[in-house]
Parts: C-alpha cells; sequence; structure tokens
C-alpha cells in the first residue's frame, strides 16, 4: 500500500463520485489516497478495520475463508463502492478479504474520524444504509449463483474479470493466468473439474491454450456465459 500525495488527482476522485456530497460534514481534510499493487490485500479477513474505504479506481475480488482452510469467492469490485460499512456498524473485524486483482487506487476516512464526525449525520447514514442494503442483494444473489449455476457460468464470469490484456500483444488479446488451484477453491470445485471445463471452454472455441496461460479468443461468448456472475 502507497499513501499518494496528490491533490489534484484526489480532487478530480471526489468530484467524479461525489463522495463530497455523502457527508453534511466537510470530511475532505480526513480523505487520503491510497495505492495497492495487483495481487496485494487491501485488508485480511479477520484484522481491525481501521478506515472506511471508497474503492473508485481498479478491480478487486472479495472472499471468505471458511473454518476447513478452504476460500470460497463471494464477488467482485470493479466500480464505485465503499467497503468498512459492515465493519463500522457492527464494531467486528474484516468478515472478509479484499484482494486487488489489478492496481487498484482508493481512498479512505480514518475509523475514529467516522465515529466522531458522521455517526450522528443523517445524509451519510442514508447512504450507508443502502450500501448495505445493495450488498445484502448482491449477497443473496451470488449465494444461489454459487449453489445453482454450473461452472462453466461461474468461471466464464471469474476469467472475464481476472483476465489482463497482453502487454507484448499490439491486438490487445485477454489472457487468463490466474493460479488454477486457487481458482478451483474460490469457485468451489475441484481441480479436476476446473480443468475439464477450461478443455470444454477450448474445445467451443472460446479459449485457447497456450503454454502456461488461455487466451480469450471469444470475448462475447465468454460474456454471455457470464452473465452477470459475482457482479
Amino acid at each position: 500500500m502507497i499513501r499518494i500525495d496528490d491533490s489534484k488527482k484526489m480532487k478530480e476522485y471526489i468530484s467524479k463520485y461525489g463522495i463530497d456530497e455523502i457527508f453534511n460534514e466537510n470530511m475532505k481534510s480526513f480523505m487520503e489516497l491510497r495505492f495497492f499493487k495487483k495481487n496485494e490485500h487491501i485488508w485480511r479477513q479477520g484484522e481491525p478495520i481501521k478506515c472506511l474505504y471508497f474503492f473508485i479506481e481498479g478491480k478487486a475480488k472479495v472472499y471468505t475463508t471458511l473454518s476447513n482452510g478452504k476460500s470460497l469467492l463471494l464477488c467482485f469490485y470493479q466500480k464505485f463502492k465503499v467497503f468498512g460499512d459492515l465493519e463500522l456498524m457492527n464494531g467486528e473485524t474484516a468478515s472478509a478479504s479484499v484482494q486487488a486483482i489489478e492496481d487498484t487506487y482508493c481512498i479512505i476516512i480514518p475509523l475514529e474520524k467516522v465515529e466522531t464526525y458522521l455517526l450522528n449525520d443523517v445524509k451519510f447514514l442514508y447512504f450507508i444504509g443502502h450500501s448495505l442494503s445493495e450488498k445484502l442483494s448482491q449477497s443473496s444473489k451470488n449465494s444461489s449463483i454459487n449453489l445453482l449455476y454450473p461452472l462453466e457460468n461461474r468461471l466464464a464470469s471469474y476469467v472475464l474479470v481476472t483476465s489482463q490484456i497482453a502487454t507484448d500483444n499490439e491486438s490487445n488479446l485477454l489472457v487468463f493466468n490466474e493460479n488454477l488451484t486457487e481458482t478451483s477453491e474460490l469457485l468451489g470445485t475441484s481441480y479436476r473439474h476446473l480443468l475439464r471445463t477450461l478443455n470444454s471452454l477450448c474445445q467451443k472455441n472460446i479459449l485457447k491454450k497456450r503454454s502456461n496461460y488461455f487466451e480469450v479468443i471469444d470475448e462475447k461468448h465468454l460474456k454471455k456465459l457470464a452473465v452477470d456472475a459475482y457482479q
């Protein structure tokens, strides 16, 4: 994590997402811009939460680790979101892990400042209530997806979000190069079943197996399979 001292960039983000309109209080002096590198954890499950986070740029995955040591994917962050809101309201440690899957920017406000200035701010509390209701709705939907959607659909969504544009290729091809053991665990399936499903996508000419990664060759078809899983 790197603190970014760039007032111009901060001002642009605040204006773009209307962050200062969330509060009756002026909170700009307490805001900090943070940068997280790809694969870096923004926080881990069970850690104390010290800040309220506004996710403003990049991609991140949210997953929970179960008592048996296995992990399960909950959702992705790809657009403006707030997190730390649940922990703010229930006073508990992080309920899930959040990991950047590409370079990511967040604006943070220390929780001590939130507790001092915002817990009686009706405008802010309305925003938090709306955020929590959205998360409850999406959590219910994603639980149904984990239980009822075939692996092919869930994998298609995962491939779309985690794939990166090949930097050494002028045609902007998407490359899927995630750890397959970790991927199978996050999607709640076996490693063998994951490989069978990847091979099936290759046979349908949606993916193409390279030496140590998969190339997305039919993004349109992949999007159809992904529907709205894990959004």
